[in-house]
C-alpha cells in the first residue's frame, strides 16, 4: 500500500484514470485489495453516460483517496464488460478485495452518487438513514404503504443489513395479509440479529396473525361487541382479528377492557395476549407504552 506524508491524498490523476480489458486486472482487481475500485463503464454516444461521467468523478475525487475509479470505454475495451454480463451503459461495478461488491445500471442523482461512495469507503452513514427509517416508519403508521416501502427500499439500498428496515419491510407485507412474504424477507436478517427487539416483534406479529386465523370477520365481531360489551369471548375475538390486520392499538383497547371487566377472565387470556401485543408493536412504540400505563392502572387500582 502506498502511504502519503502528512495524511495527504493521492495526487488527483491517481484516483481517476481510464482503464482497458489489459489493464483490468492491474488497475481494478489487485488495485482493490488497497481501497475499492469503482468501475465506470461507458461509451462515447452513450447521453446518460455523459451525465452520470462528473458527478461520479467528484464524488471520487472528494473521498480523498478512499476510493478509486477506472472508466473503460466499451467500444474499445468490449471484453471485461461482455464477461461481466452489461447489457446496457451507463454501467457502474464497485470492487473491493478482488471482487464485485456492489453497483448500478443507469445515471442516478448526485446525492445517490454520493451516497454509494460513502458506503464503499465505510462512512458513517446515519445522519442519511435515520431520517428515512423515520419517515418510512411514519408513512407505515398512516397507511401509506407506497410512502413507506419507498423509504425503506431506499435505506435498504444505502445498508443492506439495517434491521429496522428489514422488519419494516416485513410488517408492511403483514399489513397487506401475506404472512409468507413477511418470512422471505425476514430471511435476509444477519443471523447475530436474529433476537434483536425489532425481529422478535415481527415474529410475535407472524404469531398473532396464525393464531387469529379462526377469530372471525372483525366488521362482524364489531357488531356483536356494540350490541353486548360484556360478551367478553367477542371481544377477544375482535381483538385477536385486529391484530392480524395490524390495528396494534385497537387489539390493546379491546383487551384492556376484558382485564378491567374481569382480569382473570379464561385463565387470564386477555392479559397474556395484551402483552403478545406489546412485543409485536416494540417496547418503545406507544401501544405498548400507553398500554402498560394502562395496564398498571387496572391492575393496581
Amino acid at each position: 500500500m502506498t502511504f502519503y506524508m502528512d495524511g495527504a491524498a493521492p495526487p488527483a490523476n491517481d484516483l481517476v484514470k481510464d482503464g482497458s480489458d489489459q489493464g483490468f486486472m492491474a488497475d481494478v482487481v489487485e488495485a482493490s485489495r488497497e481501497v475499492p475500485v469503482i468501475v465506470d463503464f461507458w461509451a462515447p454516444w452513450c447521453g446518460p453516460c455523459k451525465t452520470l461521467g462528473p458527478p461520479l468523478e467528484k464524488a471520487v475525487r472528494n473521498a480523498g483517496g478512499a476510493v478509486k475509479l477506472v472508466k473503460i470505454n466499451i467500444d474499445e475495451n468490449p471484453g471485461v464488460a461482455g464477461q461481466l454480463g452489461v447489457r446496457s451503459i451507463p454501467a457502474v461495478y464497485a470492487f473491493d478485495q478482488g471482487r464485485p461488491v456492489d453497483g448500478f445500471m443507469g445515471a442516478i442523482p448526485e446525492s445517490q452518487i454520493k451516497l454509494f461512495v460513502e458506503r464503499l469507503t465505510g462512512a458513517d452513514m446515519s445522519a442519511e438513514i435515520e431520517p428515512l427509517l423515520e419517515q418510512a416508519a411514519e408513512s407505515l403508521k398512516l397507511g401509506d404503504i407506497g410512502g413507506a416501502a419507498q423509504g425503506y427500499t431506499a435505506v435498504l439500498q444505502l445498508d443492506p443489513a439495517n434491521v429496522r428496515a428489514i422488519t419494516g419491510m416485513a410488517r408492511l407485507a403483514l399489513s397487506q395479509d401475506d404472512a409468507a412474504q413477511a418470512e422471505e424477507i425476514l430471511a435476509h436478517v444477519p443471523p447475530e440479529k436474529a433476537n434483536d427487539p425489532e425481529v422478535l416483534g415481527v415474529r410475535a406479529l407472524l404469531e398473532l396473525a396464525a393464531n387469529a386465523s379462526d377469530a372471525g370477520d372483525s366488521d362482524e365481531l364489531s357488531s356483536a361487541v356494540a350490541a353486548n360489551p360484556d360478551d367478553l369471548q367477542a371481544r377477544f375475538n375482535l381483538a385477536e382479528a385486529l391484530s392480524a390486520r395490524g390495528d396494534l392499538q385497537g387489539a390493546s383497547d379491546h383487551l384492556l377492557a376484558i382485564i378491567a371487566k374481569d382480569r382473570e377472565w379464561n385463565e387470564d387470556a386477555a392479559r397474556k395476549q395484551l402483552l403478545k401485543i406489546f412485543e409485536a408493536a416494540g417496547p418503545m412504540s406507544d401501544v405498548a407504552k400507553q398500554g402498560r400505563r394502562k395496564l398498571s392502572a387496572i391492575l393496581f387500582s
